[in-house]
């Protein structure tokens, strides 16, 4: 019969998360399951990781942790625990130590690196010596009272902006630009154009390279654009452009080429050059500009001729005669340069200076566009996206001289748009980007505790309506899915993130993210649980009376079925099942003696049920005289007269009291003393009379309010409606009638929640956790006090957040899981048997913070007679709080006085002690210092001595040798450890402290390095191997402790202790064979007689004894336990002598037989091979799919011979598609491919045709297109 299905849960309280680490460093993760017992496995790109070097894994309880060591790149991958049917994914992210970003090379006349200035550039100084001045150098200087503010300051993406440079031709120049992205959500775009439209993005090559470096330290971006072997018409005006989602930021700089002084005797139709490259004169086009730039510094007595100037006043029917003249004889070019520089002309006719290409302003601030015009009496039209501008409070026109300006005052982003100025029929353009402020977060999220299945609502609320935010959980970010599952809400300036009926699944820190700031906070989703106010209660009653059986619970939808001794109970005409709100009732009118039974009621949909029994009293009916004495009848129901009943505070107590006598008794209910003979206050007429005492005995007929007495036939009920804690004592009971009179007392107590604990102290807060303690409540309320729970919130929030469950029994509880920097409070509640008390007063505020960890790897740079040099590491751990800085103390040996090194903190990592006495032995340590106060100290292995040596022996212990290193039996096991020391040490090798023989380990020693080898290791090698290097009476040990590891032994003497129900009670004996390594859990295995197929019951579990549940009623089992070590699983099991009987209770069950549906499909190609035509020596790939059940095998063929086992080809095969890979194939491997797929149901084939053509049929065709030209 198969083995039952559970249904999946989560197994996890705690999950791994996402981390990052530096490369070298150390990595923690962390999870916790359920069950403490539980299996866990640790996977890595879904291979299963086990403890050695690299890794270790430990496991404490339901705690377990992965440990990487010495990372490297090649870490950085996605891992996975698992733990039952629980599997949860998480990454290592691996970042490169920090490297200061290397400079360029300043030397050498050839390249120049252009800096970026940190503060606007001055204006360009006047042109020296010889050189010709720029046009617009001779207009006249704006005024100097208050000058147009039209320079681009740092507001915008750039932190450094490109500047403007010149270079010789030939020669190398680079332009760099710096971003800071920490502010933005997307990596910055840059674009680098050349005048106006070119993008030189698709001109990189021999002359251009674009660069593009990221400091992750600093978080900041350097684009780099490099022009090599620069010509002259590289030079111009450049614009960089950067942009990120809605922000924009540009800069203008412009390059100058230089050329080279020319010779005397410069000949002008030399300059006349043609930009050709195949050689050919008449080919090309003509290039003025090496004409142009060298006459401007030729030196020469003869008076200049400007020939172009000529060309521009002469009419168009002497430029042939012009050009005769000065040796021009490219008139096509000639033309097209004249047509060139009028154009120029023309341009800078109304425009002296033009707007920049873009401004860019944040929102609120004001700017104004500047434009420079010639005619200084012009009126100017300022456009907007092509709409006039009309003078307001916010658009103010100016006009001073030839300067025009437009100010935009509070810019908004309305404003961001395209501004043109037009003068006559001309106009300039540009573009304004009005920069948005960071968006931040005013109110942040708030922690939250919800029960399964209720609606959660995390809201926060940003700084501006509208806004863009991101959500994240636990580092990943969310989305709208298909399920509909997260759902995100935008109310003005609130952002709401809404999760519908929220799971276990859904418990984690949620985080939201603006571009200026983020606010996280944390989900805890606890199982709904289903109490019980009232449990049902056994009867007993009498023919023809009625049974009502009642119970209360929390949850009114939950619904539930009434069972007798097992049997589903049907309404009918005497048996009444009703539901109302919360309330069961099951009611039996007329009860008769074939009712009595026990009765269940079970909830639908949990694993719990609530039973009573109904008792059939059979009435015999004797002959009783006229005159019966009175009789309280307290052990009617089973009980004793000094029974004491329990009433918790608040709820009515009731005491029914069954007497009987002829005449009817009086009764007298006494509080405080027993009643022996109290007189009635007076009687009914002919019926029963009550009277009760309150205090001392004293006779009270009209008393509390809270109290009734109600008699009946056969019956006295005592009530106090909500019973307080001074209700409690002993109640006396006298009925008294002609015949006699009868006494019995019954002792109530009251029992209440507890009082509040006292208030918590905190005493003493780590990184991000803190340990509280409390004093027990002054009264528990008549009970025991079962445990404490506790709260916590942020001192500005006001949301209280559990912290446990399930009831704490001590009085001294460590929190963990807390933000470091962030004030917390504290609070108590106590729990008895009856409820919660009031939480207790909070604690005093307090900030989890905590010193950093020791400062690793201290050791002795260099040593002289009167100084020692020092070198360390920073702590792996430093916390929010930021590293003051390192203080060095040393001692002399043989005293406990640490005298500091220097006076305060130093910030590097390394010092140099001076003044020291030479022969003195001395001890250094190192501690880090932050606002909590100093860390742990790290010294030096040994004291040292302060004098002059040339090099101690020193032994290079490698990291993985530092801890126990576990080999199996059988392997080899060869360690190579480097010192160091001069002249050559004395190495010698031990093994718990006697020599090695040469025929237990060979060892191989040289200058550098020594080698302890063992061919094939055995149980006997397991030991601590002491390496000692000497030289004269220096010397340095190491120790190495090897330890060899063997399959356990069977476990022993496994008996079965108990069978009941449809369990087994097992226990064993731990092996006597260990495998020298402990044993970390059993596996534990039945299996029915009847079939003896094998089940696992349990997996690592770690106890020597355990119950085997969910048996099957009916069958016979067997049972064997193997021993599990870090090796494996014992070669033999421990097997039970006896077997387990599982008794059959009730009507057995048939379950009904249905025929297993076939499956099975025979394969089919969903998707054939393609004929392919590849050139050889390059890869090629065939692919196909196919689908068939159970999975085909796939065969491949070529030319119909099989190609399976032939190292050229490689097959692969991924959920269904089919991929044949080519190894460089030549053209002996075309032909005629074909893929086969066969399983039980059939099989399928598809084919294609390869051809390989070769490159020299290629190259061939090339050369014959060009003999025919």
């Amino acid at each position: 019969m198969p083995e039952p299905v559970k249904k999946a849960i989560s197994a996890f309280t705690k999950k791994p998360k996402t981390q990052e680490a530096a490369e070298g460093s150390s990595v923690l993760f962390e999870a916790e399951t359920e069950k403490p017992d539980a299996k866990v496995k640790w996977q890595c790109n879904s291979k299963e990781i086990s403890s050695g070097d690299k890794f270790a894994i430990t496991a404490n309880g339901n705690k377990h942790s992965l440990a990487i060591t010495d990372i490297t790149k090649e870490d950085a991958s996605v891992y996975a625990v698992i733990a039952g049917g629980s599997k949860v994914k998480f990454e290592l992210k691996v970042v490169p130590k920090s490297e200061a970003p290397a400079e360029a090379p300043t030397e050498g006349p050839s390249e120049s690196k252009v800096e970026p200035e940190k503060s606007p550039a001055p204006p360009a100084a006047a042109p020296a010596g010889d050189e010709t001045a720029a046009p617009g150098q001779d207009a006249p200087p704006a005024e100097e009272e208050q000058p147009p503010d039209t320079r681009q300051d740092l507001t915008g993406l750039f932190t450094e902006k490109p500047q403007s440079g010149e270079v010789t031709v030939g020669g190398n120049i680079t332009f760099v630009a710096r971003v800071n992205a920490e502010s933005l959500l997307k990596k910055p775009t840059i674009k680098w154009f050349k005048g106006k439209w070119m993008d030189l993005a698709s001109k990189s090559g021999k002359h251009l390279q674009l660069k593009e470096v990221y400091d992750r330290s600093t978080k900041v971006y350097m684009f780099e654009m490099q022009i090599i072997a620069a010509k002259p018409n590289f030079a111009g005006a450049y614009r960089c452009e950067v942009s990120s989602r809605d922000k924009f930021d540009s800069c203008n700089f412009e390059l100058s080429v230089h050329e080279a002084n020319a010779a005397e005797g410069f000949d002008i139709r030399a300059a006349f050059r043609r930009t050709s490259t195949d050689g050919k004169e008449d080919s090309g086009e003509l290039d003025f500009s090496t004409l142009l730039k060298k006459r401007a510094v030729q030196v020469s007595t003869e008076p200049d001729l400007d020939v172009w100037g000529i060309l521009c006043q002469a009419p168009a029917s002497e430029y042939e005669k012009i050009a005769f003249q000065h040796g021009i004889t490219d008139l096509r070019g000639m033309l097209k340069r004249l047509k060139k520089m009028k154009k120029e002309q023309k341009k800078s006719e109304a425009f002296l200076k033009k707007l920049d290409p873009a401004y860019q302003v944040a929102k609120g601030h004001k700017i104004k566009l500047a434009v420079e015009v010639a005619n200084p009496d012009v009126e100017v039209k300022w456009l907007k996206n092509g709409q006039d501008i009309h003078p307001t409070g916010r658009y103010i026109f100016e006009s001073v001289g030839n300067m025009r300006y437009l100010t935009i005052n509070h810019c908004s982003l309305a404003d961001d748009a395209a501004y043109c100025c037009v003068v006559g029929e001309e106009k300039c353009t540009t573009e304004l980007f009005v920069k948005e402020p960071p968006v931040t977060i005013d109110k942040n999220l708030e922690d939250q505790m919800v029960m399964n299945g209720e609606r959660v609502e995390l809201e926060c609320e940003v700084s501006e309506e509208g806004a863009n935010v991101k959500w994240e959980k636990d580092g990943v970010e969310l989305t709208r899915d298909e399920s509909f599952k997260y759902r995100f809400k935008k109310d003005g300036c609130k952002h709401i993130l809404i999760i519908n009926e929220a799971t276990k699944e859904d418990c984690g820190h949620y985080k939201v993210k603006t571009n200026g700031g983020e606010s996280m906070a944390e989900l805890l989703v606890q199982e709904k649980e289903l109490e019980v106010y009232q449990s049902i209660a056994d009867l007993t009653v009498k023919a023809k009376d009625q049974a009502v059986f009642k119970c209360e619970v929390s949850d009114e939808n939950v619904r539930g079925t009434w069972y007798k001794n097992g049997v589903q109970v049907k309404p009918d005409a005497r048996i009444n099942i009703t539901h109302i709100g919360r309330n069961h009732k099951l009611t039996i009118d007329e009860v008769k003696p074939e009712d009595e039974g026990d009765y269940t009621f079970v909830p639908d949909g949990y694993a719990f049920n609530l039973s009573a029994k109904l008792n059939f009293l059979e009435v015999k009916i004797d002959y009783v005289p006229r005159q019966d004495p009175p009789k309280i009848h307290l052990d009617c129901m089973g009980r004793t007269s000094d029974s004491t009943i329990v009433v918790v505070a608040g709820n009515k107590l009731r005491l029914d009291v069954p007497i009987t006598g002829d005449p009817a008794p009086t009764v007298v209910w006494t509080k405080g003393e027993k009643a022996s003979s109290v007189t009635p206050g007076g009687g009914d007429k002919g019926g029963l009379t009550t009277c009760w005492t309150m205090k001392d005995g004293e006779v009270v007929t009209d008393g509390d309010s809270r109290v009734h007495v109600d008699t009946t036939k056969g019956h006295c009920v005592f009530t106090i409606e909500g019973a307080e804690r001074q209700d409690e004592g002993i109640y006396s009971v006298v009925v008294r009638n002609p015949a006699g009179e009868d006494t019995a007392d019954i002792n109530v107590k009251v029992v209440d929640v507890p009082d509040p604990p006292q208030v918590p102290r905190i005493l003493s807060v780590g990184e991000d956790s803190c340990v509280v303690q409390w004093d027990p409540p002054l009264f528990d309320g008549g009970q025991p006090i079962i445990g404490y729970v506790l709260e916590r919130k942020k001192v500005k929030s006001y949301r209280w957040m559990r912290l446990n469950f399930d009831p704490y029994l001590e009085t001294t509880y460590e929190a963990k899981r807390m933000i470091e920097g962030v004030q917390y409070e504290m609070r108590v509640y106590a729990v008895n048997s009856i409820g919660m008390s009031r939480h207790s007063p909070a604690s005093q505020p307090f900030v989890p913070v905590a010193p950093t960890s020791e400062p690793i790897g201290l050791c002795v740079d260099d040593i002289s007679d009167t100084s020692i040099s020092l070198k360390w590491r920073p702590p792996e751990r430093i916390g929010s709080a930021e590293l003051e800085g390192y203080g060095v103390e040393y001692c002399k040996e043989g005293t406990d006085e640490w005298i500091p090194a220097m006076q305060g903190l130093t910030d590097r990592t390394s010092l140099i002690v001076r003044g020291l006495t030479t022969g003195d032995k001395l001890q250094f340590r190192v501690r880090a210092f932050n606002m909590a106060g100093p860390s742990a100290p790290t010294a030096l292995a040994q004291p040292v001595t302060i004098r002059e040596i040339m090099q101690r022996p020193k032994i290079w212990l490698p990291r993985s040798l530092r801890q126990t290193l576990i080999r199996k039996v059988g392997d080899t096991v060869n360690l190579m450890i480097p010192f160091q020391g001069k002249p050559r040490p004395k190495v010698t090798w031990s093994k718990d402290g006697e020599p090695l023989k040469p025929t237990f380990a060979s060892v191989r020693n040289s200058d550098l390095d020594t080698i302890l080898f063992i061919r094939k290791t055995d149980r006997m090698h397991s030991g601590k191997y002491d390496l000692q290097v000497q030289i004269e009476n220096v010397e340095d040990t190491a120790c190495v402790n090897l330890q060899i590891v063997d399959l356990p032994g069977p476990p022993e003497a496994l008996k079965i202790m108990d069978v009941w129900g449809f369990n087994v009670a097992l226990e064993w004996k731990p092996p006597k064979d260990n495998g020298n390594c402990e044993i970390t859990g059993y596996s534990v295995q039945k299996a029915d007689k009847k079939t003896m197929e094998w089940f696992t019951v349990f997996e690592q579990y770690r106890r020597t004894n355990c119950i085997a549940s969910d048996l099957i009623m009916g069958n016979e089992y067997v049972f064997r336990v193997f021993a599990i070590n870090q090796v494996g699983l014992s070669d033999e099991a421990c097997n039970t002598k006896d077997s387990a009987y599982i008794q059959k209770t009730g009507i057995a069950y048939k379950p009904p037989s249905y025929k297993d549906h076939d499956f099975s499909e025979a394969p089919k190609f969903t998707h054939p091979l393609v004929n392919r035509s590849v050139i050889a020596g390059y890869n090629a790939t065939l692919s196909c799919s196919v689908r068939g059940i159970p999975k085909p095998k796939v065969t491949w063929y070529k030319n119909k011979m099989d190609i399976t086992n032939e190292a050229k080809y490689r097959m692969l095969s991924k959920q269904g598609i089919l991929t044949l890979e080519i190894r460089k194939p030549c053209t002996f491997d075309g032909g005629v491919y074909t893929c086969k797929a066969v399983n039980d149901s059939g099989e399928d084939t598809v084919e294609c045709k390869l051809e390989v053509r070769s490159q020299i049929a290629k190259e061939e065709k090339k050369n014959e297109k060009k003999n025919e030209k």
